[in-house]
């Protein structure tokens, strides 16, 4: 699910990415939705949403970052439940999607602009970050709580020896009976 998640992501990206390139001249805008949605081609040198334009390199280098760390906790957890499988794909197909555009094209091609509010002009790459982070979020809050985990050293002294959690009185009781010495005082 992992693959196919990020995979259909990415694709989705790019596709729009490469369409909003071939039919609009940068600043261009259309209406979709009058008061709704705006489809506005932008060059954004910044990070997501237009943030801290002009650093090319932290941008590039954190978008590696997070792919290495995305890689790091699925080989080391292996993750199965949905909601982290989904999460980790569309934070990979976004951290993806937008290094392709700066690595190829020296800036991230941004289009989804909303007619009724004043936020930045954005794409499916950053949506997916959003959404991957936001759930990732939701499911680490109210997801289902792992089981404590059972200090292996206790159990282990345990198991070793059964005799370790007795009472030292009690073994003093065991062994006095008839013809003890402590009957013959």
């Amino acid at each position: 699910m992992f693959a196919a998640v990020a995979l259909v992501t990415l694709l989705l990206d790019q596709v729009t990415k490469a369409v909003v390139r071939a039919k609009l001249v940068p600043g261009e805008s259309f209406v979709v939705i009058p008061h709704g949605l705006n489809i506005t081609f932008v060059r954004n040198v910044g990070a997501a949403f237009g943030l801290f334009p002009g650093r090319q390199p932290v941008f590039i280098a954190t978008s590696c970052a997070v792919l290495f760390v995305v890689a790091a906790y699925w080989r080391r957890a292996k993750p199965t439940e949905w909601p982290v499988v989904v999460a980790l794909g569309l934070v990979t197909a976004g951290a993806a999607g937008n290094l392709i555009d700066r690595a190829l094209l020296g800036r991230v091609t941004d289009f989804f602009e909303f007619g009724f509010l004043q936020f930045p002009v954005f794409n499916v790459a950053d949506m997916a970050i959003v959404c991957g982070t936001a759930l990732l979020a939701l499911w680490i809050l109210f997801g289902p709580q792992p089981e404590p985990a059972v200090e292996a050293d206790s159990a282990d002294a345990a198991d070793a020896d059964p005799a370790a959690e007795t009472d030292p009185t009690d073994a003093a009781e065991s062994n006095s009976g008839p013809g003890t010495p402590e009957e013959s005082a």
